[in-house]
């Protein structure tokens, strides 16, 4: 039986103790650029509400300026959408992604070369 090793880069940006950019933060700045919503982006991710507002309040605080907004909801209910700084963090953390990837791809292959069938 041949088994399939996954990659996976995991680049973490910390700011003090927290981590302020990450894979799991990226990951949820993307669903909320495609739902509109915390609780939803959270829900697509599997992750309680309280947890998504909690990644989002972190990272918020430790920008210069929010990636995230958000409008109260009302008879029209609220709304939440990416500004541009978490525009741009997704654009540049996905870029540095592809990066290091194709640096890193003969010395991937040979490490995964090593690893047991």
């Amino acid at each position: 039986m041949e088994m399939k090793s996954k990659v996976q880069f995991r680049l973490r940006i910390h700011r003090d103790d927290d981590i302020a950019v990450g894979p799991g933060k990226i990951a949820l700045l993307e669903a909320i650029a495609e739902t509109g919503s915390i609780s939803a982006a959270g829900r697509r991710l599997g992750m309680s509400y309280r947890r998504a507002w909690m990644l989002v309040d972190e990272m918020n605080r430790a920008l210069s300026s929010p990636a995230v907004s958000t409008a109260a909801g009302g008879a029209h209910g609220g709304g939440t959408q990416l500004t541009d700084t978490g525009r741009k963090m997704i654009k540049h953390y996905r870029a540095i992604e592809s990066t290091a990837r194709l640096a890193a791809a003969a010395d991937i292959a040979a490490l995964t070369r090593l690893l047991a069938p």
